[in-house]
């Protein structure tokens, strides 16, 4: 986050001057979307609850991003969730791409990590989907449904469900 932001404000102070050796403007120009990150990262981080953790693999780079879910109530206690975040340059006109990395037995998440959250759609007919007022802490809500499979075996046998979480857990969230 330092790094961008050092970036942006260096970049700033560089765009009075002209020499003859100067970058091109296209190629010196920070772009919306990372302008907008620099503020949304750090009111992100400052929100997330304890539960949660994010992790940048390059710091240069704010538009991919990792987010650790780790519940400590819920049939999903004791796991750790790994959630791959990609923000578009279009964004926030455009919604970020969420997946989940860590194999689970979730309603709303498929086994191959797709994620359905209303607000991640570009267009809803329900209002719901993404807008340019929404931002980044607004991918905390985790309330719809994706996986039937998993979201009938849910309404059908709640232990049987809670005994194929927790395997999944033991399995592939440690």
């Amino acid at each position: 986050m330092l790094t961008l932001a050092s970036k942006l404000k260096r970049d700033d102070g560089v765009k009075g001057s002209r020499t003859s050796n100067t970058i091109s403007d296209s190629s010196r120009r920070i772009s919306v979307r990372d302008r907008l990150l620099v503020k949304e990262v750090a009111e992100l981080e400052a929100n997330l609850p304890c539960t949660c953790k994010v992790n940048f693999p390059d710091p240069n780079k704010l538009h991919n991003f990792q987010l650790i879910v780790s519940p400590d109530e819920s049939y999903y206690q004791g796991g750790k969730f790994q959630f791959e975040i990609e923000v578009p340059d279009a964004y926030n006109m455009v919604p970020p791409k969420v997946k989940c990395l860590t194999r689970i037995w979730h309603p709303n998440i498929t086994e191959t990590g797709e994620i359905c959250l209303s607000l991640l759609r570009e267009h809803s007919i329900d209002g719901t989907g993404w807008a340019p007022t929404r931002t980044l802490k607004d991918l905390l809500n985790f309330d719809d449904p994706l996986n039937i499979e998993a979201a009938e075996h849910h309404l059908r046998d709640k232990d049987e469900y809670r005994n194929k979480v927790e395997d999944y857990i033991k399995r592939y969230a440690r």
